[in-house]
């Protein structure tokens, strides 16, 4: 693929080399000349110095033909002009964004940028995934389709204990897709399917959902 990285700052620099190293075509957009210097003398020329948030810079460097742009720069507000411009401007497939400060997700994803990475909010489910108060974890979010993959996990006050799948009003648009029980193995669920103290459920819904799905299954 064609993939052109916005920012040549420790992301940009670590994902390009990446990418590179699997056979991907890739350039750099980067404001700073030293950082384009440095990183054009180890990787060859794959750094083009400009700004990735106007339309003349991404014009130049092939936007039109790119299957991806990665913006990553220290910015939010640029890291979501460049998004826009490639993707209406461009019609660029696929677009992602680094984002510094999660709460600005929610913007992002209403405004079409196809993928948001929060280092925040990374860290936030690990440890969601250690501490058992924090019974709901992302997965997948797929803001082009306004769907979401989330793990809920059972805890053992949950109204939901002893119940079937078929007595538990969920959302509607929403679906069960997994449940792995602590001591059996995986299943896709049923209208029978009892849930358990400590089930995982693996379900399909949105971020418009996700929090009354998560009161309905844990009824907390």
């Amino acid at each position: 693929m064609y993939i052109i990285i916005i920012g040549g700052g420790r992301v940009g620099y670590y994902l390009a080399k990446a990418l590179l190293n699997e056979k991907h075509e890739v350039l750099i957009v980067e404001k700073n000349a030293q950082f384009c210097d440095i990183i054009n003398e180890e990787m060859g020329s794959v750094c083009v110095r400009g700004d990735g948030c106007e339309a003349a810079t991404l014009t130049e460097v092939g936007t039109s033909r790119a299957d991806m742009l990665v913006a990553v720069t220290g910015e939010d507000e640029d890291n979501l002009v460049a998004c826009q411009v490639a993707k209406h401007k461009f019609n660029v497939p696929r677009t992602i964004a680094r984002i510094r400060n999660p709460q600005n997700e929610a913007i992002f994803k209403k405004l079409g940028i196809d993928v948001t990475v929060s280092a925040t909010n990374i860290i936030l489910e690990a440890i969601e995934k250690e501490v058992p108060t924090h019974p709901l974890t992302h997965l997948i979010t797929r803001a082009d389709k306004g769907l979401e993959v989330v793990e809920v996990r059972i805890p053992q006050d949950a109204k939901t204990i002893g119940k079937s799948v078929k007595e538990v009003r969920l959302p509607e648009g929403t679906k069960l897709a997994l449940v792995i029980p602590k001591d059996r193995k995986p299943a896709i669920p049923n209208p029978g399917t009892v849930i358990r103290e400590g089930d995982q459920i693996i379900a399909l819904t949105t971020p418009e959902l996700e929090e009354e799905l998560r009161a309905i299954l844990t009824g907390i």
